[in-house]
């Protein structure tokens, strides 16, 4: 397999996947600004609409979207338990929270990146990611990962949305059992994997 990404992108989230289930893989950064891959190729050719994640199966297959990712290679390795068992009540309630990082939380940081976005506008998207904030904060009470008290993949893709909370001026102190749940994934060693392997740590 062969993961194509950008370092601290929501890519991250299916690298730290591939790392926690212990998979043999290879990675590929895309420049996400010409949509060249390292290599120097056209990325539109692997995912037409240019952004990452995607992932290129062994048998030639590619799967994009971060949340249609995380739970193939979790059904791949369920000895891993990154994932509750197909059709399981447990099972849609991960869906469910991968629903609400994707839409409710992923999305609303992307007018901040931009420097086009009129900054009254980025106001209101603060003030309504941190209306969101309170609801995880809200779940993480009292659990040490998002769905309970094991490890998921709906924690890696939450980890990796809140990492950018810094670079478009949240400050996440304000909610402490963020700021403990953020310490806790951190110290993960495949979670260090990827980030070393991305560049966003030193090793």
């Amino acid at each position: 397999m062969k993961l194509y990404f950008s370092p601290g992108a929501c890519s991250l989230s299916p690298h730290i996947v591939l790392c926690e289930a212990g998979f043999d893989f290879e990675t590929e950064r895309v420049n996400l600004a010409d949509k060249k891959t390292a290599s120097g190729n056209d990325y539109r050719q692997v995912n037409p609409r240019g952004y990452v994640p995607a992932l290129q199966l062994d048998s030639g297959d590619v799967l994009t979207e971060g949340p249609a990712i995380v739970q193939y290679l979790a059904d791949q390795a369920p000895q891993s338990k990154l994932a509750p068992a197909a059709g399981s009540m447990e099972r849609y309630h991960l869906i469910e929270w991968l629903n609400f990082i994707s839409t409710e939380l992923h999305k609303s940081f992307s007018p901040l990146f931009r420097p086009t976005t009129p900054e009254e506008y980025k106001t209101i998207a603060r003030d309504n990611l941190a209306n969101r904030l309170d609801a995880v904060a809200n779940q993480l009470g009292g659990k040490d990962y998002l769905t309970g008290n094991s490890f998921t993949v709906a924690d890696a893709y939450l980890f990796t949305v809140l990492n950018w909370a810094p670079r478009v001026g949240i400050d996440l102190s304000r909610w402490p059992a963020i700021g403990a749940y953020q310490q806790r994934v951190a110290a993960r060693p495949a979670v260090r994997k990827a980030m070393v392997a991305e560049g966003l740590i030193p090793a």
